[in-house]
C-alpha cells in the first residue's frame, strides 16, 4: 500500500465518521492507547441511542471548554470537560446544556461538576469530530471495550491529525477560463482534498507573475454576505471589493476557502447570529457556542498558493493573524495592503469587535 493511499484513507475516514454523527448513529473512537468510547453526537441523537449508551456503562456529556466557561462549569482537564448524565436524563435536556439558543428558555441549569481525572484522547476527538460534522461541539459518551457489532470505528489520531492531512492532500482538479464583469480575463482553479470535499477555488485574475509577490486576497465563504447581500457583514463588500482592486492593480489570485462563519459553518453560524439578536457581540457569540473565536485554518490557503506556484505574495486583509499563519506554512507575505469599507448600522458593532478583540486593523 502506497504513502499517499495510506493518507487518503485516513482523511476518507474521518469525513465518513463524521456522516455517521451527523446521521445520529453511534460511532466508536480508540485512543492510541487502547482505550475507546462509544459517542454520539448531542444534536442528532435520540432517546433510544442514549438508552444503548447507558447499557453500556456511565454516560458523560463532553463539552468544550468554551461552553464550560459560559456554563461556569471549573476546567479541570485539557481541551473538554466530562460531566456525568443523570439515569433519567433525556436528550432533549442535554441540547439545552449544549444549545446556548435555548440559554433564555431554559436557563436554570447547573451547578455542574467535571471531572478531574484524565480523559481518554477520543472524547476530545470525538467533539473535534463533530465540529468538522457542522454540528454543536458536544457528545455524549461511554467507554467500552471494543466497538460493538455494526459501528463504525476510527483511530483518535486519525481526526485529530485530519487538518494537516486535508492540507497535504489537497489537489488542483480543474482551471478554466470565467469572465467576470469588470475582470474578464479571469480563471478559476478548484481544488479538492481526499475526502471529496468541502472545494475551495481560486480566482485568478489577469496572468500574475510567480516572479514578484502577487496581490492576493484570503476570502472565507459567506453565503449571506456574498450571495444575499446580508448588512449583518461586510463579507459581500470584501469580495466584490477584492476582485475590482486586483483587477484594476493589473492583476492577482483571490482564494475562497470553504470556511463559513469564521470555520464554524453555515448553521452554526445562523445560532451565532440569534445569540447577537440577544445581545452578545460575533466573537462572543461563537465561543457560548462551544468554538473558538475563529476556528479557521490557513494551511489550505498556503497549498492552494503553493500548488499554483506562488510562493510570495501581498496580502489583501485587515487581519494580522493571516499574515502570521501564511508565513508559518512557508509563504512569504512581503506587504500588508489595506483592505476595508464602511460600517453600516446592522454590521458597525460586529466591525467594532473585529477591531476590539480580534485584532483587525480597521
Amino acid at each position: 500500500m502506497t504513502a499517499a493511499f495510506t493518507t487518503s484513507r485516513s482523511v476518507s475516514a474521518v469525513a465518513r465518521a463524521a456522516g455517521v454523527l451527523r446521521a445520529g448513529a453511534a460511532l466508536a473512537i480508540r485512543d492510541a492507547n487502547g482505550a475507546t468510547v462509544l459517542v454520539l453526537a448531542v444534536e442528532t441523537a435520540d432517546d433510544a441511542g442514549l438508552a444503548s449508551l447507558r447499557n453500556a456503562g456511565a454516560v458523560r456529556l463532553v463539552l468544550t471548554h468554551e461552553r464550560a466557561a459560559t456554563l461556569k462549569i471549573r476546567l479541570y482537564t485539557p481541551d473538554v470537560v466530562a460531566l456525568p448524565v443523570a439515569a433519567d436524563a433525556r436528550m432533549d435536556w442535554l441540547r439545552t446544556i449544549a444549545d446556548p439558543t435555548a440559554d433564555l428558555a431554559a436557563p436554570l441549569k447547573g451547578p455542574f461538576q467535571a471531572e478531574r481525572a484524565a480523559l481518554p484522547q477520543g472524547l476530545a476527538s470525538a467533539v473535534k469530530l463533530t465540529k468538522l460534522a457542522g454540528l454543536l461541539p458536544a457528545v455524549v459518551a461511554v467507554a467500552v471495550e471494543n466497538a460493538p457489532p455494526g459501528v463504525m470505528a476510527i483511530a483518535a489520531d486519525d481526526i485529530t491529525g485530519y487538518d494537516d492531512e486535508i492540507v497535504r492532500t489537497l489537489t488542483l482538479v480543474a482551471r478554466t477560463r470565467v469572465p467576470l464583469d469588470g475582470a474578464e480575463k479571469t480563471e478559476i482553479a478548484a481544488f479538492r482534498p481526499a475526502d471529496g470535499g468541502p472545494e475551495h477555488y481560486a480566482i485568478i485574475i489577469g496572468a500574475p507573475s510567480a516572479d514578484s509577490a502577487v496581490l492576493t486576497r484570503l476570502h472565507s465563504e459567506c453565503f449571506t454576505g456574498d450571495l444575499l447581500a446580508s448588512l449583518k457583514c461586510d463579507c459581500g463588500e470584501q469580495l466584490r471589493g477584492a476582485i475590482k482592486l486586483i483587477a484594476n492593480s493589473g492583476g492577482g489570485i483571490l482564494l475562497y476557502l470553504a470556511q463559513e462563519g469564521r470555520g464554524i459553518g453555515l448553521i452554526n453560524k445562523l445560532r451565532a447570529y440569534r445569540l447577537q439578536d440577544q445581545g452578545f457581540d460575533t466573537m462572543d457569540a461563537n465561543e457560548r457556542l462551544g468554538f473558538a473565536a475563529d476556528e479557521r485554518r490557513f494551511g489550505i490557503a498556503a497549498r492552494m498558493l503553493t500548488l499554483l506556484g506562488y510562493s510570495k505574495i501581498r496580502l489583501l486583509t485587515n487581519n494580522p493573524f493571516k499574515v502570521e499563519a501564511l508565513t508559518a506554512s512557508g509563504i512569504t507575505v512581503a506587504e500588508r495592503v489595506p483592505h476595508a469599507f464602511a460600517s453600516n448600522r446592522h454590521n458597525h458593532a460586529y466591525l467594532a469587535t473585529k477591531a476590539e478583540k480580534g485584532g483587525h486593523l480597521l
